[in-house]
Order: structure tokens, then sequence, then C-alpha cells
């Protein structure tokens, strides 16, 4: 079994840095995928691997040390924070992008993850701080006042 990866704080969309060569092919190809922004349900990948969901999932979790819902959820909410830093598309428009169905079960999400609703998010433009305070798997609750 290889060694649990860890998970990063960084503005970037993957968690995995750097693709092991020790992960098995199709978990590396999953990384890929998702890491280029497509949003995917463990469903739909299980589905295009062939896979059970319940065994994908297994498999996910031996190889990466991280739950794949759970990684899919933060991949979602990272690509959002970027979107509406980065974006003119609206709360809703951002919302269907990566792979919600409904605003409001996207904001709670995010205000989860984030602790403040989008809107507030792109109004103050906390994206662009830097340096955030993180809890201890690496999210970032509120951002660090600079100065």
């Amino acid at each position: 079994m290889n060694a649990k990866v860890g998970v990063t704080a960084s503005p970037g969309l993957s968690l995995f840095p750097l693709l092991q060569a020790t992960f098995e092919a199709r978990v590396q190809k999953i990384v890929e995928l998702v890491g280029c922004g497509a949003a995917y349900t463990i469903r739909d990948l299980a589905r295009q691997f062939r896979l059970s969901p319940s065994y994908l999932q297994r498999l996910f979790k031996q190889e990466t040390g991280v739950c794949l819902g759970e990684w899919l959820a933060e991949q979602r909410l990272q690509r959002a924070a970027h979107l509406l830093q980065h974006s003119y598309l609206s709360v809703k428009e951002i919302t269907h992008t990566v792979g919600y169905e409904h605003v409001s079960s996207f904001t709670r999400a995010f205000e989860r993850r984030f602790r403040y609703a989008p809107t507030l998010y792109r109004k103050q433009g906390w994206g662009h701080l830097g340096p955030t305070t993180s809890d201890a798997i690496g999210r970032a609750p509120f951002p660090v006042a600079k100065g």
C-alpha cells in the first residue's frame, strides 16, 4: 500500500501536486481528469472505468489515503473559489460549472469550507490575500489580515 498523500492548501486545484509513479493507473487517470476542471461524480467515474462505485472508492482511498467523495467535493469548491476570483460568471453559473445542481447546496458547501458566502468571498477579493490560517487538513477557514 502507498503512503498517504498530504492535502495541500495551495490555490491550485489539485490535492496531489505531483502524481506518484506508484499510483495505480486508474487512480492517476482520475486525478488527471478531475484536475482538468471537469465536474465528475463517483458514479460517472466508476462507469467510465467499468468499476463499481464502492470498489472505486476503496481503490482511491487505498492508493491516496484520501476519500474520493471528499476529494471530489474539495476539487469542486477550490475550482469555484478560483472562478469567483478570476471570472465574471454568476454564482449560479459557477454552481453548475463545478457540478452542483442547486445554488443553495453550493452556497452551503462553500460557506462550510470557506466560512463565507460565495458573493462575499468574491466581493472581498479573499482569493488574492495570500496567506490564510488553516485547520488540520489544510482548509483555509478565513483570511488573515495583511499588515
